[in-house]
């Protein structure tokens, strides 16, 4: 399976998931390492888009991963509470995704996204000991397209 992720250039090498350790995210916890990525390119510029603000035109590189499918957690959606997609998010989703964390076979999670709720985001985790599954298919600069950071009129 393919997944992708926009980033900035200078950590586009970095798997670590030390970002999402430090500032805690949709799910993950602070001090949990956790590499977000998407089903598609469209999805990861969009989970970008709403995250920078206006006139801001980052530097980004489009990472390609290949993971193994197979070794994704079922992620049941009925586990979700009726708010999950707002923001700021609601605590008890990092606390759904740390259960699934704690066990290391499990590479990560397929969630749904917040902003295209029937796409998905996979969630991986870099303490997994079939982490090392993960390779970087390509790693190439992202065009940004400036229709997407203007000024509103």
């Amino acid at each position: 399976m393919l997944v992708y992720r926009l980033c900035n250039p200078k950590y586009s090498n970095d798997l670590s998931g030390t970002g999402a350790a430090i500032t805690g995210g949709r799910w993950n916890k602070k001090g949990r390492a956790v590499l977000y990525t998407s089903e598609s390119t469209a999805l990861a510029l969009l989970e970008v888009v709403v995250n920078i603000p206006p006139m801001f035109q980052p530097t980004l590189n489009l990472l390609t991963l290949e993971i193994p499918e197979n070794l994704l957690a079922d992620f049941n959606r009925d586990m979700l509470p009726g708010n999950w997609f707002k923001y700021p998010a609601p605590t008890i989703l990092a606390e759904i995704g740390e259960n699934f964390y704690r066990n290391d076979s499990i590479l990560g999670i397929k969630v749904p996204s917040s902003v295209v709720s029937n796409n998905s985001n996979i969630i991986l985790n870099p303490n997994s000991k079939v982490y090392p599954q993960v390779k970087i298919i390509s790693n190439e600069p992202f065009i940004f397209d400036p229709r997407l950071y203007r000024k509103s009129y």
